[in-house]
């Protein structure tokens, strides 16, 4: 491994802020698209299986397949792979904010009406923040799934780690799979790790002690 890092210690700095780009920018956009469709989808349940349904199909297309649908219409480099690695982000954010802010009690929503809330106010202040555990579940789930498959993103110019690996199976060097290989799983591990960080600050007491009570 020693070898490695004199051989490569540049070009993995490099590759790996390539990923987190990537990544970072991926998981972004699925969050800003996301989460506000999902509590939409709770108030036009009619449409919200379509929805759901829909981003469900666009996530079964392979990878690869959506890597190369990408180069016809945008070219090779960081902006399909980003395009194609927001597509798969969807899913599990969307429909983790969906499902949490369906499971919030009708009971407090009908109090906060009580109180003379707006839709608006009910979603900021009582819903949304119920609901966060189970969106933050989606969001981190998303996050280890992007930056795994970001790796494939080498294939069409992106960069990032995925470059090691992809040549050390052409070349078949193992010094450079695993190079590649490890930084990709660290990267998913601390993402997760931050999040869960990210998760515990912002979800209330109250919400916390519930569930650490039904734990209990």
């Amino acid at each position: 491994m020693m070898a490695f890092l004199q051989a490569h210690g540049t070009e993995l700095i490099v590759k790996t802020w390539e990923q987190i780009y990537i990544s970072a920018v991926s998981l972004a956009l699925g969050i800003i698209v996301a989460v506000p469709l999902g509590i939409a989808l709770t108030r036009c349940k009619k449409i919200a299986r379509f929805v759901i349904g829909l981003a469900s199909m666009l996530q079964t297309i392979p990878s690869l397949a959506l890597l190369a649908l990408m180069i016809p219409i945008l070219g090779i480099g960081k902006t399909p792979a980003i395009v194609a690695l927001f597509i798969y982000s969807l899913l599990p954010i969307l429909r983790n904010t969906y499902a949490g802010m369906e499971d919030v009690d009708p009971t407090l929503i009908d109090s906060a009406k009580g109180m003379g809330m707006t839709n608006w106010e009910s979603i900021k202040m009582v819903e949304l923040p119920l609901a966060l555990p189970v969106i933050m579940a989606g969001i981190r789930l998303a996050a280890v799934y992007v930056i795994a498959w970001s790796t494939l993103a080498s294939y069409i110019g992106a960069g990032g780690l995925g470059d090691f690996i992809f040549n050390g199976l052409d070349l078949y060097e193992p010094d450079l799979i695993i190079g590649g290989t490890i930084p990709v799983t660290i990267l998913a591990l601390v993402a997760d790790w931050l999040l869960g960080i990210v998760e515990r600050k912002l979800t209330p007491t109250t919400s916390r002690g519930g569930a650490a009570n039904d734990q209990a």
